[in-house]
């Protein structure tokens, strides 16, 4: 077997450069670079190249691009009839953007493997939301906020990164509005990032890299900036 080529280290440079997506490992899959900077331009950057930002606490920033990767096709969203009931009964209250600071740090601490959202991550996908590309959705039973999901927005394609539950299906109730609002403004794609049998039963599906990437160039064609009131919603009430 051919050995790896070695990993790229990024400079700590304000303008960002990552190596093409095709040099990244294949073991750890999908590892593409080390180094650089979690500032917006950095991090619009690599999502605009389908490149994002995972580490602990103790490494260095570390860039990711798994192939295959798994993606969410919004009129691909399977709706199983008790997340339907759910929606519908539930008694839920869903709002975009309204606790984006609250909702990140519900991640951190109750989504499984949340660890890796580190203080750091934290204060840069803030950044993000302040500049109109971070956005949260939030699930509220009367005033407790129960699930919900952040992301970035990028051209029509949403980045999810996290996700998090206080009572059963909030977080899937959370997706469910976000792809309607995303259905009715043209989004083309829902990046996954990484495969779990939960979103698979959600209808998302793995893609190669390469598909994944030129799905990114025809989507990506321009980036809304300072969007955040359009966002500012309520979604179901």
């Amino acid at each position: 077997m051919a050995e790896q080529p070695p990993l790229s280290w990024l400079g700590n440079t304000l303008s960002p450069w990552f190596p093409d997506v095709e040099q990244a490992l294949e073991s750890p899959e999908g590892l593409l670079a080390a180094g650089g900077q979690l500032s917006p331009e950095w991090l619009l950057e690599g999502y605009r190249r389908g490149i994002f930002p995972w580490f602990s606490d103790g490494e260095p920033i570390l860039w990711w691009s798994p192939d295959p990767r798994m993606v969410l096709f919004p009129n691909e969203l399977k709706i199983r009839r008790s997340l339907a009931k759910r929606i519908r009964n539930g008694g839920f209250r869903v709002t975009l953007d309204h606790a984006f600071s609250d909702v990140i740090e519900c991640c951190s601490t109750l989504h499984e493997g949340g660890t890796w959202i580190t203080e750091t991550m934290k204060d840069a996908y803030k950044a993000l939301h302040q500049l109109g590309y971070g956005h949260s959705v939030e699930v509220w039973r009367d005033q407790q906020l129960v699930g919900g999901l952040y992301g970035v927005a990028v051209g029509k394609v949403f980045f999810g990164e996290s996700m998090f539950s206080r009572e059963n299906d909030s977080s899937k109730v959370a997706l469910a509005m976000l792809v309607e609002f995303l259905k009715a403004r043209d989004f083309k794609l829902i990046d996954c990032q990484m495969h779990t049998p939960h979103l698979e039963r959600l209808g998302a599906r793995l893609i190669s890299r390469s598909d994944f990437t030129a799905l990114l160039d025809s989507a990506i064609d321009h980036d809304p900036i300072g969007v955040s009131s359009q966002w500012h919603t309520t979604l179901m009430s």
